[in-house]
């Protein structure tokens, strides 16, 4: 069985051959080739990736990444689309589920979203399960510093889940990749219903999430 993670992986790679190496992304101002850059480095560079967290050993993550966005396109789309080597402990499947979901769904929409005409896509039933288990996992972290109570409640009649247990409470609605996308930090471009005081919501709509 390929998991949804890594047909995620495969669709992300397709995308980045459609858009080529220099189309914009939701990332800042990287490019595709910056973002492609930036996961193989996570893939395959275990030592360069603590640079991501810690701004002191940032320097050291810039230029491995660096070097690997100089290299070839195709190469490096390659690599993004192979994954890790196979030593990695994210080759087993349950561990490519937990790391690398929200991963490949997120940053295959920040390629897709970024581009001038995009629609939002129809999303398997099997991915759509592994990314409602993962906000269940980690949106309480994401929104530990929010500037209001916040419901994530996906319209399909999954769970809701409460990223930020206070008030005022905001209720969050959409299909669960768009809610994925919103608690990611991608609120401008999340397809997302807000239910709550006018003040908190304007709040979340601009509010740093994230690690």
């Amino acid at each position: 069985m390929v998991t949804p993670a890594t047909l995620e992986r495969r669709r992300f790679a397709d995308e980045l051959i459609a858009v080529g190496p220099d189309s914009p992304t939701l990332c800042g101002d990287w490019t595709t080739r910056d973002l492609a850059a930036h996961i193989v480095l996570r893939d395959r560079r275990p030592d360069a990736m603590p640079g991501v967290l810690v701004k002191a050993l940032a320097g050291y993550t810039d230029k491995v990444q660096h070097r690997i966005a100089t290299r070839e396109w195709a190469d490096i789309v390659a690599d993004v689309r192979d994954g890790a080597p196979l030593w990695s402990p994210t080759r087993l499947d349950r561990l490519d589920r937990l790391v690398n979901t929200t991963e490949f769904f997120v940053h295959l929409e920040d390629v897709r979203r970024a581009q001038p005409e995009w629609s939002a896509r129809s999303l398997p039933d099997a991915l759509v399960d592994d990314l409602h288990a993962a906000i269940g996992r980690s949106a309480k972290m994401f929104a530990r510093k929010a500037p209001a109570g916040i419901t994530l409640r996906p319209d399909d009649g999954r769970t809701p889940i409460v990223a930020n247990d206070r008030t005022p409470m905001v209720t969050v609605s959409g299909p669960v990749g768009e809610l994925v996308l919103w608690i990611f930090g991608r609120q401008a471009h999340a397809l997302v219903e807000y239910d709550g005081p006018a003040e908190s919501i304007d709040a979340l709509r601009s509010a740093s999430f994230g690690i």
